[in-house]
């Protein structure tokens, strides 16, 4: 009886500190949300001081340091969150990302000792989730932005739009679109866009190609009236 006593005991006193807690966490995530960083990052921070393991906390504070682009202290969270999570693919993606930035601000000497290491987190946050569209979008990206002499590869671009082609058509479209873009083959861009128009309709997919006649193509009437058009089906 004494036993049970004190196992009701226990609950109900630690009940007022689980609630505190959960209700700090809420608190701070609806902060987060509002994107009122500066507010959420010291309740997050104390609450990790409870629970130094909360997995939703290390990857809003990630987050946070990622968007004041504090890259160092962003790559600590998303390399613990690896590291008690090994399985889940967005934290790798997290991390390649973060270390991609990093390495895009560091002087060319280092930023080729990071190249190796961000491509295998976003390769393995793929094979954690083949179907992962983000990381595949940021692996053609750093192929496109990177030399050739470095590993920078049309062919490598390609090879991750083709499979983004099978998990999501408008984003292979899209995808193949951007990189026909980068090589100036814009009637290829031209072609491509327009067909993620015709399957998805997105507004993003009409931003594309509406970029492309503005910036690229020198038509910004067939601009305008690709962005009317697309504002016009928005009503029906």
């Amino acid at each position: 009886m004494n036993c049970l006593m004190y196992f009701f005991f226990l609950i109900i006193f630690s009940a007022p500190i689980m609630v505190f807690s959960q209700t700090n966490f809420e608190k701070a995530e609806k902060l987060f949300v509002q994107e009122k960083y500066a507010l959420a990052k010291p309740m997050f921070e104390n609450i990790l001081k409870e629970n130094p393991n909360h997995l939703k906390t290390l990857e809003y504070l990630g987050d946070i340091e990622g968007s004041n682009k504090s890259w160092d202290k962003a790559l600590i969270y998303y390399d613990k969150l690896k590291r008690l999570n090994p399985s889940n693919a967005n934290y790798y993606y997290k991390y390649g990302g973060c270390l991609g930035m990093k390495a895009k601000e560091s002087n060319k000497f280092r930023a080729l000792g990071m190249i190796g290491d961000v491509k295998a987190n976003f390769e393995k946050a793929i094979q954690i989730n083949p179907n992962h569209v983000e990381a595949r979008w940021a692996l053609i990206e750093l192929y496109l932005q990177l030399p050739a002499i470095i590993g920078g590869s049309e062919h490598k671009a390609q090879k991750y739009a083709y499979e983004l082609q099978k998990i999501s058509p408008v984003d292979g479209y899209l995808a193949s679109g951007h990189i026909a873009e980068y090589f100036e083959k814009y009637k290829d861009a031209e072609k491509l866009y327009s067909k993620a128009i015709a399957i998805g309709g997105s507004k993003v997919s009409y931003q594309k190609l509406a970029n492309l006649y503005k910036n690229k193509m020198n038509q910004p009437e067939k601009a305008k009236t690709l962005l009317e058009n697309y504002q016009e089906k928005k009503k029906l």
